[in-house]
């Protein structure tokens, strides 16, 4: 099973994106649910996670500026994150998955921030 992210774009320094993700069935109802970034020549990162109860965390470089929420409609659960401020080093493909991660990874979806 891969998850397909979405919501990517080109931003300006300062702007606002906000990444989808939906998983139909158990994935994300029994498990908690990540948004993780790459960039080429590094490893991939944890940036965000939010358990089944709703609590959330955040590594330090998001912190305050990144949110992670999660809704279920019909037995769909999708998750979000809502990416504000944004910043230069927040350039890196986007991804999605369980925490920890479970699943294979999709194509994940590209965010660029211009400075």
């Amino acid at each position: 099973v891969q998850l397909q992210a979405y919501g990517g774009g080109l931003v300006q320094a300062g702007g606002s994106l906000r990444l989808s993700c939906a998983a139909y069935g158990t994935v994300f109802s029994l498990n908690a649910a990540g948004w993780y970034r790459q960039t080429p020549g590094k490893q991939r990162e944890l940036v965000a996670t939010i358990g089944r109860s709703g609590t959330s965390n955040y590594a330090d470089s998001v912190k305050g500026r990144f949110t992670i929420s999660r809704d279920n409609v019909k037995n769909t659960v999708t998750v979000y994150l809502e990416m504000n401020s944004l910043k230069p080093e927040d350039t890196a493909v986007y991804y999605c998955n369980t925490v920890p991660s479970a699943l294979g990874w999709g194509q994940g979806t590209q965010v660029t921030v211009s400075s």
